[in-house]
């Protein structure tokens, strides 16, 4: 087995199991800008269980080293980034800064918190990436305060062509500890999900914007739910 497959695994199951990933192709949710998708993500349940908060810190200090080798510092983007990235510098002994989401609006006015003093390089934390932007944009605010980007890492990415396209152009590397393949492969396992279930999954894959649903404008017939909390921005 592929050395990083089992750990991949391990997350997907643990994320499926404590409801912090939920697959509903048939009763879509949706997200803050108006798309339909079958997949719910709330990594900030993650916080609530130590066990599984210790194995993330350690599997992405693990991956830091191996795809980047050890930066200056460590860079959680808001907010879902800062805790793990506070958790991450720590076991590293290296400084920790955070990109805000948006400029604070008093005192210094800064997007990027933290003592840049402290280093010139960074890596990044991030807990989702959906479709790129706000994590590059974390990236660019990070880069016009003159720091260099080593790369990035997340919890769990969809891997949107339009995040690969976008990492790409702006030539930044992101490893991520599990994925939506892995996921549904972990889900089928677990009989989260039904064979028959893939396909619409994967459908929403390939053009989330334009996804309408596992069998029309929400499903079945079925009402899409809110998930406000759930941004395709990152």
């Amino acid at each position: 087995m592929d050395p990083l497959l089992d750990p991949a695994l391990k997350i997907a199951e643990f994320l499926l199991r404590i409801k912090a990933v939920r697959l509903e192709p048939l009763k879509p949710f949706t997200w803050a800008s108006g798309w339909l998708s079958p997949i719910y993500c709330d990594n900030r349940k993650i916080l609530g269980h130590p066990v599984m908060r210790t194995y993330i810190r350690q599997q992405f200090v693990e991956a830091i080293n191996r795809e980047f080798g050890k930066p200056d510092m460590i860079v959680g983007v808001a907010t879902g980034g800062i805790a793990h990235g506070v958790l991450v510098a720590q076991e590293m002994g290296l400084p920790f800064a955070y990109v805000r989401s948006s400029v604070k609006g008093h005192g210094m006015k800064n997007t990027v918190e933290g003592d840049l003093t402290q280093g010139r390089n960074a890596v990044v934390v991030e807990d989702l990436v959906s479709t790129g932007k706000s994590s590059l944009t974390a990236v660019a605010s990070l880069r016009e305060a003159g720091i260099e980007v080593k790369g990035m890492v997340s919890i769990f990415t969809y891997g949107l062509k339009e995040a690969t396209e976008a990492f790409g152009k702006a030539k930044v590397r992101l490893h991520a500890l599990t994925n939506y393949n892995i996921l549904l492969q972990q889900a089928i396992a677990d009989g989260y999900i039904t064979e028959k279930d893939l396909a619409p999954l994967k459908k929403w894959r390939e053009d989330p914007a334009n996804w309408a649903g596992a069998g029309g404008a929400a499903g079945n017939g079925a009402p899409a739910r809110k998930a406000t909390t759930e941004k395709p921005a990152k």
